[in-house]
């Protein structure tokens, strides 16, 4: 079973403590296509759950990131400014986007299992 919570703007979130790192969904990277940048959040930055914390761009089109909780950036993936597909093919590893300190544990309780998020992409076809 995956560690993993997910968002209905296909965000994922994985917390480890009060730390919570976040990116685009495998479904996301799928629907964008060949990423070519990923506009990072500034290490500091606060951010309320829902709040765009990030943009990515494709050969398709560019899309906001959502801050999948509210807190406080702590650390950015600096390995996407050089290397933006690693998104393609990580995102939901190593194409992480960004760590928050979470300032509303209290919000995970609104966010999709990995089941719930699978049974949400099945009804949105």
């Amino acid at each position: 079973m995956s560690d993993l919570k997910f968002t209905k703007d296909h965000e994922w979130v994985r917390v480890e403590g009060k730390i919570a790192t976040f990116g685009i969904t495998e479904h996301a990277q799928d629907q964008l296509g060949d990423i070519v940048f990923v506009e990072l959040p500034a290490v500091g930055a606060a951010f309320a759950q829902g709040d765009e914390a990030a943009v990515v761009e494709s050969v398709k089109a560019a899309s906001e990131v959502y801050a999948p909780l509210s807190g406080a950036v702590t650390e950015v993936n600096g390995e996407l400014e050089g290397n933006p597909g690693l998104v393609n093919k990580e995102a939901q590893g190593g194409g992480w986007f960004a760590k928050l300190e979470m300032s509303e544990p209290s919000e995970l309780a609104g966010l999709m299992s990995e089941a719930e998020y699978q049974a949400f992409l099945a009804e949105s076809v």
